[in-house]
């Protein structure tokens, strides 16, 4: 059995994630797995979809400190309040787990030991910044400065926010605590495990060179293969992460603990086996099932931009070099960056919409996440960075939810209600050229979008999506069923069936990027049982929301399988209220309307 393995770049734990986030990994990744649960209802294959929060690194030491929170319990607040958000925002995330859970402290040190036995760890003395005033160490985001590649005023000891360098604490021009800002910092030696990725260079290029990944994943990774692949120290003079045994590396590493890069993409093989353990499940059901040499398992990772390295290159070495025959990554999916106004994103400049806020925004709509599902989905930036703007953001609803789909939706059945009450009209079972025409034109736009489905191509898959629903509108305004049955009305019924059975096509065609509007249009017809949930309901919405009907493969093929329809109800309100003027203006006001 084919089996579709997918995860999602996982967030820092610490605060809350901004739109860009969501676009750039989850949402992409949930729509993907929302279509391939579907696709599973025909061909019978399985879907694992798989997040969790990154708790581990100096970040949330530092937000924790700042807090004067213990670490765990910020942990473990900010995870749930995350996962509440995703949850909100539909996310069916097969498990949400935490790096910092006790399955990946066993596998991240099962790792070191594999890479140890194989000769790929040394120990290092590596030349640190040390703080006089904060009596310690200062490793990665501990230390700010000047970026020595791009001259950014407030990089970070280990990468610059602003040209995406991976960088060192000692790379910094003029570096300065960000504990307490002093600058009277001084270099002390301490030891560190180094990972000899140099030594793995030409089996990651023999691998990658293998793997069909869009441009922009492999393009990056080439990146630094040809600059020459640098070996990696994996340890940190932090309290919070991963534990190095000194069991195993020697006493001098008794109190330091793993680089979150290290130990964070193994989580995802750590997040599986929470999600088999809480299910009661042996070690087979996760690892051999998903992760451990099984051939039927199409691996799929999405991600920003700035994390191809980690997962095309760090990540990879620590499989490769394990000697284990761990899964490694099929596709990888990666994304540039969604501005605000052309400006950055920024979780911790408090830049940008954050997404408790975005659902906030839209609270008063049952399906307003969707909204935004809806507008990142066609804003993806792919193969170049998009700017999010609050007109753009409106035209997009109201013209494509609203004005298109909305619109073809309250045209047929209030048409249908008023000349043949909530039954469905039978159809004569003669189609007219135009009616064919029709199908073929629905059947080959479904074609493309299955296609661009599969190949995780979010904004294609978007457009045609709204090409179907413009073929309907384009369908009924010609055939005119308002005219047509004041002088045959059999003809009007079949024209009203045909349209009714496009909105229920409708309805599981969208349902990967709109579950919300999706499950709320089947509602309309009472003889489409919903499915047995398959991942858990989120609050306030129906058990079906994350669970699949199965995909739609043309019209012919869809009119002719599901239940007779007999009935339908009307929407109670608008299904897609638009968004007004004024309400942009004030949105415009408090969040700013120009490049920051």
């Amino acid at each position: 059995m084919k089996k579709h393995l997918i995860t999602s770049a996982i967030p820092y734990v610490n605060g809350v994630k901004h739109l860009g986030n969501l676009v750039g990994s989850m949402l992409p990744a949930d729509v993907y797995s929302r279509f391939r649960r579907q696709l599973g209802q025909l061909d019978g294959s399985a879907t694992l979809f798989i997040c969790g929060t990154d708790d581990h690194g100096t970040p949330v030491e530092i937000a924790a400190q700042k807090e004067n929170t213990p670490v765990a319990d910020f942990v473990k607040h900010w995870h749930d309040f995350q996962a509440d958000i995703y949850t909100r925002f539909g996310l069916s995330f097969d498990h949400f787990g935490s790096s910092s859970s006790p399955q990946n402290r066993v596998l991240t040190q099962h790792f070191a030991q594999k890479l140890k036995d194989a000769g790929l760890i040394d120990v290092r003395t590596q030349t640190m910044l040390y703080s006089k005033a904060d009596g310690r160490f200062l490793p990665d985001r501990y230390v700010e400065g000047e970026c020595p590649k791009c001259h950014f005023g407030k990089a970070r000891g280990d990468q610059c926010d602003n040209c995406g360098s991976v960088l060192d604490p000692t790379d910094l021009i003029n570096p300065y605590s960000s504990i307490s800002g002093s600058r009277d910092l001084e270099l002390k030696d301490s030891k560190h495990l180094y990972l000899k990725q140099s030594q793995l260079v030409d089996k990651l290029r023999t691998w990658i060179d293998a793997q069909d990944w869009p441009n922009l994943s492999k393009s990056i990774a080439y990146k630094w293969l040809d600059e020459g692949l640098e070996d990696r120290g994996i340890t940190r003079d932090i309290k919070w992460g991963v534990p190095v045994p000194p069991e195993v590396f020697g006493d001098d590493f008794a109190d330091k603990v793993f680089y979150v890069w290290f130990d964070a993409p193994i989580a995802y093989i750590a997040a599986t086996k929470e999600w088999a353990d809480k299910q009661g499940l042996d070690d087979s059901a996760w690892r051999d099932d998903w992760w451990f040499g099984n051939p039927d398992v199409e691996y799929t990772e999405f991600m920003g931009k700035d994390n191809v390295y980690f997962h095309t290159l760090s990540f990879p070495a620590t499989l490769i070099g394990s000697g284990e025959p761990w899964k490694k990554v099929d596709t990888l999916k990666s994304f540039n960056w969604l501005t605000y106004y052309g400006g950055k994103f920024s979780t911790s400049m408090g830049v940008g919409i954050f997404t408790d806020t975005a659902l906030e925004l839209l609270e008063n709509i049952d399906n307003g996440p969707d909204y935004w599902r809806y507008y990142l989905i066609a804003r993806t930036p792919e193969s170049d960075d998009s700017a999010f703007m609050w007109p753009d953001f409106q035209a997009v609803v109201n013209k494509d939810l609203a004005d298109v789909l909305g619109n073809f939706i309250n045209r047929t059945l209030q048409f249908t209600h008023k000349n043949f009450g909530t039954s469905v009209p039978a159809s004569s079972g003669t189609y007219t050229e135009a009616d064919q025409a029709c199908a073929k034109r629905l059947n080959d736009i479904l074609v493309r979008y299955t296609t661009h489905m599969e190949r995780a191509e979010m904004r294609k898959s978007q457009e045609a999506l709204r090409e179907l629903w413009v073929a309907g509108n384009e369908y009924l305004a010609e055939q005119e069923p308002w005219k047509v049955i004041k002088t045959d009305k059999d003809r009007a019924a079949t024209i009203l069936n045909l349209a009714i059975h496009m909105i229920v096509l409708y309805a599981r065609a969208m349902a990967p990027i709109c579950p919300f509007s999706a499950a709320k249009i089947m509602a309309l017809f009472p003889e489409l049982e919903a499915p047995t949930s398959m991942v858990p309901a989120a609050k306030g919405m129906p058990a079906h929301i994350n669970t699949p009907w199965a995909w739609p493969r043309s019209l012919q093929d869809f009119h002719g399988t599901l239940p007779q329809l007999t009935t339908f109800t009307l929407p109670e309100g608008v299904l897609f209220p638009k968004i007004a003027d004024e309400q942009i203006a004030e949105w415009e006001q408090r969040f700013g309307n120009q490049k920051i």
